[in-house]
């Protein structure tokens, strides 16, 4: 009988111990419970933040046009310069074609009849030549009705001049004047018609004429000569279809480096010890092939002048696969003259 007491005892001791240990397990579950409903609440919340936000970028899309267009992306870009930059570019290209510097032909006013031109002859002149031209049009060059034969024949010749520094003052009153009388001027709207701007005249003048008249040949003539017309034109007319050809008197000279002299050469220090400058036409009249000017054209933003335009003509040309053909009959130095041309006294 005295082991039940004992007996009784260690049974409640025995079922005790399961109602312990069930307390951490009902902790653990609560806590988990309460940590599921965390994170439920926290998907359901970024679930209905994800709405809200589609809702609104859809909404915006609605507002906002559907193809943005060229202009607007360099709007938001801030980048106007780089699309004038990347049209000039494109305008280039579009020229670039035929004979390695251009792939089509650009479309110009060309002659009346439609036909390719033989030459178009810019006489370079100035303010001040007023008398010059008078004493060209009454001697080798036609004027009039006999100027537009002669364009019936494919040869052009125009009077090449710039605008006065002041735009619009009586220089340029007087030349457009003149041009409504005779008209036979090409002016260069973008060049300043200046003494120290004349190896510049020779990039306005080969990219204009080539972009106004589809010739054979592009001839630059100085103011100061006497040309046989019909010379140059039978010694162009044999060369037709002539591509790369750069013609002239060709010639060379010592390169003047003391500052104030005539005919100083700023960058001197280029041409080498021996201060000689490279073969070139001389200046007084030069011929380029149609695919040469046309380089000019394209090419008249990057390229270098020196303080003469012959010879910035000649540095243009030294690159190219240009064909250098050296005619004494275009020569009219003291020491070399030619039977088409002739230095004149004014």
């Amino acid at each position: 009988m005295e082991s039940l007491p004992t007996t009784m005892k260690s049974e409640r001791r025995w079922r005790s111990k399961p109602l312990q240990a069930s307390k951490p397990s009902l902790l653990m579950a609560f806590l988990s419970c309460v940590a599921w409903l965390y994170v439920a609440g926290r998907l359901w919340q970024d679930a209905e933040n994800r709405k809200l936000l589609t809702g609104l970028l859809d909404k915006n899309s609605l507002q906002r046009p559907k193809v943005l267009t060229v202009e607007d992306k360099l709007t938001v870009l801030g980048c106007r310069d780089l699309e004038r930059r990347i049209v000039d570019a494109e305008m280039e290209l579009t020229l670039a074609k035929s004979q390695g510097y251009l792939k089509n032909q650009l479309q110009q006013s060309g002659s009346s009849s439609g036909q390719k031109l033989l030459a178009v002859i810019g006489v370079y002149t100035g303010f001040g030549s007023r008398l010059n031209r008078n004493v060209f049009r009454g001697s080798w060059m036609p004027k009039g009705d006999d100027l537009r034969k002669l364009e019936k024949r494919g040869v052009v010749i125009r009077f090449v001049i710039g605008r006065s520094a002041n735009r619009g003052d009586s220089l340029d009153r007087n030349i457009d004047e003149e041009n409504r009388s005779t008209k036979d001027f090409l002016i260069l709207e973008g060049h300043e018609e200046a003494q120290e701007e004349l190896p510049k005249k020779a990039k306005f003048f080969f990219s204009t004429a080539v972009q106004k008249w589809d010739a054979e040949f592009y001839v630059k003539v100085d103011d100061n000569i006497g040309l046989d017309l019909e010379g140059l034109i039978g010694l162009l007319d044999r060369r037709r279809g002539q591509d790369g050809a750069y013609i002239g008197c060709m010639k060379s000279g010592d390169v003047i480096s003391e500052e104030g002299k005539a005919w100083y050469e700023p960058d001197w220090w280029k041409f080498g010890d021996e201060k000689s400058y490279f073969r070139h036409a001389s200046g007084a009249l030069l011929i380029l092939s149609k695919n040469l000017a046309e380089y000019v054209n394209i090419n008249s933003a990057s390229l270098k002048t020196y303080a003469h335009d012959d010879v910035s003509v000649g540095s243009w040309m030294m690159g190219l696969q240009a064909t250098y053909i050296d005619d004494n009959r275009l020569c009219c130095s003291s020491i070399r003259q030619g039977e088409f041309v002739a230095m004149l006294n004014f």
